[in-house]
């Protein structure tokens, strides 16, 4: 029981993005507004954003800068180098959330201009009519 303890400690911010995920998840289910459901996306974009990040940290690594000089001749220990992968990725991930984000704002506002609410219920029954 103490190893686990310790284990859910020592990875505390994995449980701080897990419950993050899990209100944008709820937002996005259960709210009827359609900006509360924005809203609830772009906290779950940023959490798993968050958790590929951390994921990709190494303490104790150096940055992937290598001397060609040093590289050939004492070669390279690659557990000491951080992967610049994740964090390249999730620069990609940032910049597609920010267009998604534009992009549903601007149709939430056509939304709202022609059935004049941001009700799910309520716009679902303006086009059964």
């Amino acid at each position: 029981m103490e190893d686990f303890i310790t284990l859910v400690i020592a990875k505390y911010n994995y449980w701080i993005y897990v419950i993050l995920m899990m209100i944008g998840f709820y937002a996005m289910i259960g709210k009827k507004n359609l900006v509360k459901k924005l809203l609830g996306m772009n906290i779950f974009q940023t959490a798993i954003i968050l958790m590929f990040v951390s994921a990709g940290v190494k303490k104790g690594a150096s940055i992937p800068i290598l001397d060609k000089h040093e590289v050939l001749t004492h070669g390279i220990e690659a557990a000491q180098i951080v992967n610049p992968l994740p964090h390249v990725l999730m620069l990609t991930a940032i910049v597609v959330s920010v267009s998604i984000t534009g992009v549903a704002l601007a149709v939430i506002l056509r939304i709202y201009r022609k059935y004049g609410t941001l009700e799910e219920d309520e716009i679902m029954e303006k086009l059964g009519q």
